[in-house]
């Protein structure tokens, strides 16, 4: 098949690239903004007719959540009019359009896990625009995966692992929230599970969203710690509340997903963020 990946220089886009490059017999076609501009609907179409593309896997968005709240705009032509372009060039092309969500787009104020069917109820500029991107796909009529995922890092690009290694080599201590909960997600476990259900589905029609994270419930200060361990780092977290740390835009208190439906239709078991985060410590020490 003729996978499109979009935003393929980003954490998820990256490990797509290794999937490539490991003997995946799929036709890939990476492009970021450089060679395509979602947002450009000409150029969009375009692309997908004349390579004939049959899966499209979105993972460019606008992420940096504190400076959408200044920025609702730019967020929202990336989060939503464009993902309304790649939908709408699927429904054209027969294609099928895997997009990437998040925990944002609940408000985070209750203390179980979030179901796939929950209303979304999104507090910051960031998780309005990628819920309006959810709704747009499914207004489009295209065959769809959404998933929703959280806390995203990987061994390429920006993230709290890599910021806590930095961190940690540089300070004894540092202050991290410690009553937002949620899911760490290791890119390439992510990017596993999109395979498989790719592998699953084929090109048959779909119209699904499901939530993924790796296993286990922590705080991102537990998580800093963690990491600080298995990374051998002289330093420690300690815990302050989210109105200390005075964040611009709302995270969710509560974001831990439920994940019954991923794993019941992949039939594979979701791997443990800690031996994730081992993994990818492991990845980091080959490249460093």
């Amino acid at each position: 098949m003729n996978i499109l990946v979009t935003g393929c220089n980003g954490q998820l886009g990256t490990e797509f690239r290794k999937i490539s490059a490991n003997g995946d017999t799929n036709n890939w076609i990476f492009t970021d903004v450089e060679e395509l501009d979602i947002c450009d609907e000409n150029a969009v179409n375009e692309c997908f007719t004349s390579n004939s593309i049959d899966i499209c896997i979105n993972c460019a968005a606008y992420t940096a959540v504190d400076k959408a709240e200044d920025n609702y705009d730019m967020a929202r032509k990336l989060n939503a009019f464009a993902v309304k372009i790649l939908a709408d060039a699927c429904k054209k092309q027969g294609a099928l359009f895997f997009h990437i969500s998040t925990d944002y787009v609940f408000k985070g104020d209750g203390n179980e896990p979030h179901l796939e069917t929950e209303p979304v109820a999104p507090l910051s500029v960031y998780g309005k625009t990628k819920a309006e991107g959810e709704q747009l796909i499914r207004e489009s009529g295209c065959s769809h995966v959404i998933i929703r995922t959280s806390w995203l890092y990987s061994s390429t690009g920006n993230n709290f692992v890599k910021t806590m290694l930095r961190l940690g080599s540089e300070r004894e201590t540092v202050t991290v929230v410690s009553d937002q909960i949620g899911s760490p997600t290791w890119a390439s476990d992510l990017a596993h599970f999109i395979m498989l259900i790719l592998n699953k589905n084929g090109k048959n029609e779909i119209h699904e969203t499901f939530h993924f994270s790796d296993e286990g419930i922590i705080s991102w200060c537990d998580f800093a710690n963690a990491i600080f361990e298995l990374g051998g780092k002289n330093c420690k977290a300690l815990p302050i509340t989210t109105a200390q740390f005075g964040a611009k835009a709302h995270r969710p208190a509560y974001s831990a997903f439920n994940k019954t439906k991923i794993k019941n239709f992949t039939g594979e078991e979701i791997p443990f963020w800690r031996d994730s985060l081992i993994k990818c410590l492991e990845e980091l020490n080959k490249t460093n």
